[in-house]
């Protein structure tokens, strides 16, 4: 792949995601629609809330990869190890307006609050099977990685159980997204995970049309609106992308509300006092640590002016949430703080806004408000086991995805 010329004012990304709280505030000091340059690749970022919301709703800016200068002139090919996050087929993740309407109702009607209320016991007795794990693991002051054991495989057997995905495929899938997301993973290896998990789930789907159950994958196969079904590649799509984005952000919510409380003990004792709720520590985390870091990716059918500036006609516009969610002109001088009294807490686009909206945005903040209280009931002295500064990043650019979370479980 070629690769462009950056702009002279592109910031670069880093990809090792070295300094993350760093990169954030360059961008945030930038302005609200800056250059940057993912792995050779220019596109604009936003980093305020105000435009945030104003682009998410603009029809001007759309998901299909077609309108992208640098896909039609094949600057940016396969090759390129961020387009499995672009160019993943057809799904409601990657069409607009009436086509994700048609595509995304199902979901929305799987998600009721209805089912979300079915799922909760599925949640709670997921989450008890774990704090047992959790607790075998750190028995006699052991160190164990709170990610491993507990935050990283809840989700994926939540989600799973929602689609109807059997429970011997959770250790193969997770190994299969890790190496799609991680930039370490060379891109002909990914492109092979890629190609296992659309093998995957196409002989789900033919299970599932066969002998359809009460599960999402089957709503979709026996979806009829206006008397059209979602064809194969539709429902391979939109499992695909609901299974990857419903188990990381999930995984990423509750580590990085744990690391939140145990480094403001003030605020998480007044919290387990009651003076706080759960509530407010999820929105306040989703706004000031959320799930994802940056959002790929949406492209420009036109020249779209920004007060001076131009995002010109083929352009990728990326949405730089965590920056987003420290904007002071919404949340205040002291929004890099983490604050459980803020009141414009809820007020963060971390799941999106306008048509693409994350559809799993309720279910996430289920599970960590199912998960969070009885993890700390059932281990009411968990600790650290490194300073936090050793708790890194993997090697995710779209994903705030913490490589391990050493804890204890008892006091020193």
């Amino acid at each position: 792949m070629t690769t462009p010329c950056p702009h002279a004012e592109t910031l670069v990304i880093d990809p090792m995601i070295g300094d993350l709280a760093g990169e954030t505030a360059t961008l945030r000091a930038a302005g609200p629609l800056t250059r940057i340059e993912l792995l050779g690749v220019p596109a604009w970022t936003v980093t305020t809330h105000a435009l945030a919301r104003q682009l998410l709703v603009d029809p001007r800016l759309v998901k299909d990869i077609s309108a992208w200068g640098l896909w039609q002139s094949g600057v940016v090919t396969r090759q390129w190890p961020l387009i499995g996050m672009i160019d993943a087929g057809r799904s409601m993740f990657t069409v607009d307006g009436a086509e994700h309407r048609r595509l995304r109702i199902k979901t929305t009607q799987a998600l009721s609050p209805r089912r979300l209320d079915a799922l909760r016991p599925v949640i709670e007795r997921t989450t008890a099977e774990l704090l047992d794990d959790l607790a075998a693991a750190g028995a006699d002051g052991a160190v164990v990685d709170l990610k491993q054991v507990f935050a990283y495989p809840l989700p994926m057997r939540v989600i799973s159980e929602l689609m109807g995905v059997p429970r011997a495929d959770h250790d193969w899938l997770l190994r299969s997204y890790k190496a799609f997301f991680s930039l370490l993973t060379p891109q002909d290896e990914r492109l092979r995970v890629i190609a296992e998990l659309d093998e995957y789930f196409t002989d789900l789907v033919r299970k599932k049309t066969a002998q359809p159950q009460d599960d999402l994958t089957s709503a979709f196969i026996l979806a009829d609106d206006g008397g059209e079904r979602l064809t194969e590649e539709e429902v391979v799509g939109n499992l695909k992308a609901l299974v990857a984005a419903g188990h990381e952000t999930t995984v990423s919510l509750i580590l990085t509300t744990v690391r939140a409380l145990l480094t403001h003990p003030d605020q998480f004792a007044r919290l387990r006092a009651g003076d706080y709720d759960w509530k407010q520590a999820i929105e306040e985390t989703l706004r000031w640590d959320g799930p994802v870091i940056h959002l790929l990716m949406r492209f420009a059918t036109e020249d779209i002016a920004i007060g001076e500036t131009v995002i010109g006609k083929g352009e990728g516009v990326v949405m730089s949430y965590r920056a987003i969610g420290r904007d002071t002109a919404v949340h205040g001088p002291d929004a890099d703080a983490y604050d459980l009294t803020r009141p414009t807490a809820h007020r963060h686009v971390s799941f999106g806004f306008g048509p693409h909206i994350c559809p799993g945005a309720a279910l996430a903040r289920l599970e960590a408000a199912i998960a969070l209280p009885a993890l700390f009931e059932r281990f009411p002295q968990l600790r650290l086991a490194v300073p936090v500064e050793e708790i890194g990043n993997l090697p995710v650019l779209t994903q705030n995805d913490l490589a391990a979370f050493p804890i204890h479980l008892v006091p020193a």
